[in-house]
């Protein structure tokens, strides 16, 4: 699991990650504390890119991807930050994990599971009416079941072998296998979450993009629009924590969420009564903070986001909960004039004994800086 947080004002945004990576296997479960969830999405530009969820896209890992996309991206820039999420998302991903994974041709047991999880009927009507994806265009639900139609069919017999299947139940069974990767009905477990945050050229303020993504099928990525966050006039700061953000929370509204959650299903009926009051106190708390957000400088910002994901990693080193956040926390902070910065960062090697990587990683800059 993750802990990871934004903090955002007009002037700068803060980024902070753990470190702590679960890897989970027929065998049981094992942690790592030494996983890179945060990374710069440009080696000039003030922009940067954290993950969490499923470390992987179709096996191949995050950071591979985000690395040879900021390589082929090189000194190219965009307007606004929307411009760098869309060419990440819509275009470079496809053409990075394409050839890795263009042999494998066949539906997984997890998108089985998902189509014997619910009564036919029923799930075929939910995923008929649910949410298209706005990237995938039509034809390619039929692309699915024509490439995929033997395949899905012996999937379907193998599951059902036992079970008496009337022949519009296996259409709308051959139905749902399509909707699977043209529509989002739930988002699954397993998926990646995106964080994409910074400045377009043009962007007086900072914004902040978040994607969750499920993996790619006919060189189609599936993925959606999570959040959008923009900074402005109207919102001059904002606090966003991501995956296990229980602690954030409670910084921020004053109490526990899970307990918060059990009052809530014994006090159904004062909150329905008195839910301006309810509203107000919890106000009570957020604004204060949020209003003191909008005011601080780079460091402190940073500060304050180190702080939250090593309340997250203190909370489960004190309780009896697994430690699933916990190492190194990394920060960086990206503002309009300095670009992306980072304050606290770990590697894997010693950076004074390897001064070719620092070399090769600024080359261009040196050898512009000399003409």
């Amino acid at each position: 699991m993750t802990a990871e947080i934004v903090i955002m004002n007009k002037q700068a945004i803060a980024l902070a990650s753990d470190s702590a990576v679960t890897m989970t296997q027929e065998m049981g479960e094992k942690i790592k504390t030494s996983a890179n969830k945060l990374f710069s999405l440009s080696k000039y530009r003030p922009v940067g890119i954290m993950v969490f969820g499923n470390a992987d896209l179709m096996d191949v890992p995050w950071e591979t991807i985000i690395k040879m996309y900021r390589t082929e991206l090189g000194k190219k820039k965009f307007d606004t930050l929307k411009e760098y999420a869309d060419n990440f998302i819509e275009e470079q991903i496809d053409k990075k994990v394409e050839s890795i994974i263009s042999e494998k041709n066949e539906i997984t047991e997890y998108e089985v599971k998902q189509i014997t999880s619910a009564i036919i009927k029923n799930h075929h009507e939910n995923w008929k009416n649910a949410e298209t994806i706005p990237s995938i265009p039509s034809s390619h639900f039929k692309e699915i079941l024509d490439k995929y139609g033997e395949v899905i069919s012996d999937a379907i017999n193998d599951v059902f072998e036992k079970l008496p299947i009337s022949k519009r139940n296996l259409s709308q069974l051959k139905e749902i296998s399509g909707y699977l990767f043209s529509k989002f009905h739930i988002i699954p477990d397993g998926v990646s979450g995106v964080v994409i945050a910074g400045f377009g050229e043009k962007d007086t303020f900072p914004s902040l993009k978040v994607y969750v993504i499920e993996g790619i099928l006919i060189n189609k990525l599936k993925y959606k629009e999570f959040l959008s966050v923009n900074i402005g006039f109207e919102t001059a700061a904002s606090i966003i924590p991501f995956a296990q953000r229980e602690m954030v929370d409670t910084f921020m509204q004053g109490v526990d969420p899970s307990y918060r959650s059990l009052e809530d299903s014994y006090l159904t009926q004062i909150f329905s009564e008195y839910t301006e009051m309810v509203v107000n106190n919890m106000k009570k708390y957020s604004d204060p903070v949020t209003s003191v957000v909008s005011m601080l400088p780079k460091d402190e910002l940073a500060a304050m986001a180190e702080a939250l994901v090593n309340l997250t990693s203190f909370k489960r080193k004190v309780s009896m909960e697994t430690e699933t956040v916990g190492g190194p926390i990394d920060v960086a902070v990206i503002s309009k004039g300095d670009g992306f910065i980072w304050i606290k960062r770990k590697h894997y090697f010693k950076p004074e004994l390897n001064p070719q990587f620092f070399a090769n990683h600024y080359k261009e800059e040196i050898e512009d800086g000399e003409k």
